[in-house]
């Protein structure tokens, strides 16, 4: 892994899907994934921690895949708003 003082981290904003909680987060570490970012962002909210969720990025319209690195996926100014998971498959 590289040494965290040479990369720069993103700012961004987050939501929970409702759009009641809002945080910003002005030094994400690029080298983290979306799902350590998740991770964080759940318990930084106080959302409950059962419920699988994804991130939705607003300026792309699409959902992030947790093993997406920030740095690929993310911009400075970005908006992700987070969503619970649902699985809608047959049975």
């Amino acid at each position: 892994m590289a040494n965290t003082d040479t990369i720069p981290g993103i700012s961004l904003e987050a939501s929970d899907v409702s759009g009641q909680k809002v945080v910003n987060l002005p030094n994400v570490p690029a080298d983290s994934t979306v799902g350590e970012l998740i991770r964080g962002l759940v318990a930084r909210m106080s959302l409950p921690d059962n419920v699988p969720y994804e991130a939705r990025l607003e300026r792309e319209g699409r959902h992030l895949n947790a093993s997406e690195r920030v740095s690929d996926a993310l911009q400075t100014g970005d908006l992700l708003v987070l969503q619970p998971y649902i699985d809608a498959g047959f049975r």
